[in-house]
């Protein structure tokens, strides 16, 4: 491997820790909580991590959200919306996250974010990638897979032409999601903080090493790439008339076949998967998303490359 064929990046100074999001997932609001009273944990030498609570309403209720969905308003739309009294209040706040951190797209923007939420499925320790051309989380997802191995660490891919997120961390210039499940909304479970506690703490070593000058070559992840959201069946006046079937349920991140059950109706009535090729459905039947009119999303397996990488940080201290 010649020196020509490593990709030098800016060191990662600034890094923020995002909990609340959703003010009813609660490990990551409990551990931005205890990280602001004590962040020795988190501090690294070389750079600033900044734990944060995005939405301090919705905390402080205890509810997802309190106007509209904070992890879906970082569009330039809303983020350019004229404040007036009538705003919706995440809008708002959006706008004061994309002050703080962003603005989103620029070279100001926060180098790093990962954002902390907990889901009803059961995904376990998933990461949320963004950009399937982001070299630098993709070596940071393989390294924090590795750290934790045996323990399974799926990383879910949310690039898609049409299914837009507007997430809160989408300000960073990589952003990273940590989804740990199944957890129910307003509960704190033990094992499930320790994962994402892990997650994180294997997330903020590898951006040290890699501040240090450390080399990460050519790596390959499997990722689940989002295809489409797969609603309930509704009848004629929207309303759920079919359940997730007990062979579905919990099975996030195993392959469906066409025939294999999907639905169940209270009639007893079983609907099955049709398709011409295996998916591997997840976030199934996730509380958040009935309203949403997502019984769980249709994911494919692949695989991405990152390139060799390295800090610039070593050619800024020679030249």
């Amino acid at each position: 491997m010649t020196s020509c064929s490593v990709v030098h990046k800016p060191p990662v100074r600034r890094v923020a820790i995002f909990g609340g999001t959703h003010g009813n997932e609660l490990s990551g609001v409990f551990l931005v909580k205890h990280w602001q009273e004590n962040g020795a944990e988190i501090q690294r030498t070389g750079m600033e991590v900044k734990p944060f609570l995005t939405n301090p309403r919705a905390v402080k209720k205890c509810t997802r959200y309190i106007d509209c969905d904070l992890n879906r308003v970082f569009d330039p739309d809303n983020l350019g919306r004229t404040v007036v009294e009538d705003i919706p209040y995440e809008v708002r706040r959006a706008q004061e996250i994309n002050h703080i951190f962003g603005p989103k797209g620029s070279d100001d923007a926060y180098d790093l974010i990962f954002d902390l939420h907990n889901t009803t499925s059961n995904m376990g320790g998933t990461l949320i990638l963004e950009n399937s051309r982001d070299d630098f989380t993709i070596q940071m997802f393989h390294y924090i897979k590795n750290a934790l191995a045996p323990e399974c660490c799926p990383v879910l891919l949310i690039e898609h032409p049409n299914l837009k997120y507007a997430t809160t961390r989408s300000v960073a210039k990589h952003p990273v999601g940590v989804e740990v499940g199944p957890q129910p909304q307003g509960v704190v479970r033990a094992d499930t903080l320790d994962k994402m506690r892990k997650i994180v703490k294997h997330g903020l070593d590898f951006v040290q090493l890699f501040n240090e000058g450390k080399e990460f070559p050519p790596c390959t992840i499997e990722v689940y790439k989002i295809m489409e959201k797969v609603d309930y069946p509704r009848n004629k006046n929207g309303e759920v008339i079919a359940i997730i079937h007990p062979k579905l349920q919990d099975q996030d991140w195993q392959p469906l076949n066409n025939g294999d059950p999907l639905f169940l109706t209270l009639d007893g009535e079983v609907i099955a998967y049709k398709g011409d090729c295996t998916v591997y459905p997840t976030f199934i039947n996730e509380a958040a998303y009935y309203e949403k009119k997502q019984a769980f999303v249709k994911t494919i397996k692949m695989e991405l490359t990152a390139k060799h990488i390295r800090s610039s940080v070593l050619d800024q201290s020679t030249s």
